[in-house]
């Protein structure tokens, strides 16, 4: 048993892309105004279709750019109608200048961000502060994106606030031990249904992975699967900083899922579910119905964290236990080494067992 450690909340991993917000809100000349990382970002789409991401303060005097106008090429501030082109934030105008200004508006830039759209989210790449702006070619990591493992699919997506730091939302977000509990109903799985458990991970880059496995008997969705007659197989990666990805295979058939928790302030983060599959493709109803179960779904993961936040006022002292909490560990010992500049040092040395009951 170990006390939680004391990575502060406002400790954030920079240098890497997090998910803004749904891309398909950005259309027209309408600009969003977000929060990411406790940076005040407005976000837009050109009228060539690029998106883009920009501080939401005017260098000039600060007011946020999202008060101003957007013209599908400018965004322009509303208090002196300064003009910046939004993917590089350089300044294209200041109408107060006069013939006899030997300024170069081209010299002054807005803080802009590398932003790209991919499985319906607009990925902003946020960069540690104070290390200057990022060049348009920037040699980056390449930008998340969802495993689909066929051309023919469907998707869905879920979002939930929630009123905690980020690292209390992913050590959640990774937990095993709480469905039972947490997502204890009819259509998931009963309290009543523990049993032991033991599953293989090995380390990955940057995370670690649980191997392929037979999927939990007890939880009700994958006995679905059972239709198909193919034996079913569950992979599930962690990787830095914040991104869970769920492989279900059964034959052909597939599912996949993409699970971020996004720190939009010091102490609150967002929780952002994209899945795509290509079972039960052709039963009616079958979209409009994951919805309604996976909304319910985050929804219990969110009101768990708002009533976990209840608590936390108190400063309680928390602890890690056993083999239940170890991959709670191991992300914060990776989170550590890469706050320390030392990505390569993972706490895992080799394939290890874990076992628990759920």
């Amino acid at each position: 048993m170990v006390t939680l450690p004391s990575i502060p909340a406002t400790t954030l991993i920079y240098n890497d892309w997090y998910p803004a917000m749904r891309s398909d809100l950005l259309r027209g000349k309408k600009m969003q105004a977000v929060m990411l990382m406790g940076i005040p970002m407005v976000l837009g789409r050109r009228e060539d279709g690029r998106i883009f991401a920009m501080r939401d303060a005017c260098p000039h005097r600060g007011i946020p750019l999202s008060d101003g106008w957007f013209d599908g090429k400018n965004v322009t501030c509303k208090y002196h109608g300064w003009a910046f082109e939004p993917c590089s934030g350089q300044c294209t105008a200041i109408p107060s200048l006069t013939s006899q200004d030997t300024l170069d508006p081209n010299r002054i830039f807005a803080g802009a961000f590398p932003c790209e759209e991919r499985d319906g989210y607009a990925w902003v790449y946020v960069p540690e502060p104070g290390s200057g702006r990022v060049r348009a070619g920037a040699d980056l990591v390449p930008v998340p994106e969802l495993p689909k493992f066929s051309e023919r699919f469907r998707s869905a997506w879920l979002t939930a606030d929630l009123p905690c730091n980020v690292d209390h939302g992913i050590i959640g977000l990774m937990d095993p031990a709480h469905g039972p509990f947490v997502h204890q109903s009819w259509w998931w799985r009963r309290a009543a249904s523990i049993h032991e458990k033991e599953k293989h991970f090995e380390p990955i880059p940057q995370g670690f992975r649980m191997s392929a496995h037979a999927p939990s008997g007890n939880s009700a969705p994958y006995k679905l699967l059972g239709v198909y007659g193919e034996p079913i197989t569950t992979t599930i990666d962690f990787v830095l900083p914040n991104r869970r990805y769920e492989t279900i295979r059964c034959g052909p058939k597939w599912f996949s899922s993409l699970t971020t928790v996004t720190p939009t302030t010091a102490n609150a983060c967002r929780i952002d579910v994209y899945a795509a599959w290509n079972v039960f493709y052709h039963v009616p109803f079958v979209l409009p119905v994951a919805k309604f179960f996976g909304k319910r779904f985050v929804e219990q993961d969110r009101l768990t964290m708002v009533q976990q936040a209840e608590g936390l006022r108190w400063e309680p002292s928390l602890m890690l236990i056993d083999d239940a909490d170890r991959p709670a560990k191991w992300y914060f010992a990776l989170k550590q080494a890469r706050l320390d500049g030392q990505p390569e040092r993972h706490p895992m040395s080799g394939p290890v067992t874990l076992r628990w009951r759920s």
